[in-house]
């Protein structure tokens, strides 16, 4: 079966992407009222977080074709979503993709789906999300499409979008939307930092008297 190959996405501008760059996910998600990000999707690997743009692949459940495809397509950069369907019986990447897109200089992955090789993933310097894991293999016969919106864990990630993962998870947004937001997502984050400091004001305070 053939894989249906669509035209990428203009990335999303350098200088949003290094103004997103530590930001936490919690606080876009804050600022987008709580409602976008996927669900049930967990980091595979240590201490990584990941900005990028959305390179977009659907491909039939258990099958990892179209994603060896994108990997000759995806440009530096890139964040390969990944929509399998959720399903986790088979896994759809292990170390030797992982491998082949750190080469490319690709982000990073978030699977709607399962991965293998768990321990030599955690291992590398490349960001791995997914739903599951499971030691059998996929397979590689199609079908699958390039570049269209795609489910993620419950979250509709369009092409283009720009993709932001950390430790508590992955959220989406079109860089129109992340330009928009991103002075609410600064003053969040200073009222965030305000109200910690004071916080530990008074833990300080209360040491102090006791002492």
């Amino acid at each position: 079966m053939t894989i249906q190959e669509n035209p990428a996405a203009p990335q999303v501008p350098a200088d949003l992407l290094r103004a997103y760059d530590g930001t936490a996910s919690s606080i876009i998600s804050d600022c987008l009222d709580r409602l976008p990000g996927a669900v049930g999707l967990l980091p595979y690997h240590a201490g990584l977080t990941v900005v990028g743009t959305a390179f977009t692949i659907r491909t039939r459940a258990g099958d990892n074709l179209a994603i060896h495809r994108a990997l000759d397509l995806a440009r530096p950069g890139d964040v390969l979503v990944v929509d399998g369907g959720g399903d986790v019986a088979h896994a759809l990447i292990g170390e030797i993709i992982v491998q082949k897109a750190m080469a490319g200089g690709l982000a990073g992955f978030a699977i709607d789906g399962a991965i293998r090789d768990v321990d030599a993933i955690r291992g590398l310097p490349l960001p791995v999300y997914a739903k599951a894991v499971t030691h059998r293999g996929p397979y590689k016969t199609g079908p699958g499409v390039l570049n269209v919106p795609v489910a993620l864990g419950g979250m509709v990630v369009m092409p283009g979008d720009l993709i932001l993962g950390d430790a508590d998870g992955i959220v989406a947004l079109s860089p129109s939307r992340a330009a928009e937001i991103l002075p609410a997502v600064r003053a969040k984050e200073e009222h965030e930092r305000a109200k910690i400091a004071e916080i530990r004001g008074a833990i300080d305070a209360r040491s102090r008297k006791a002492g």
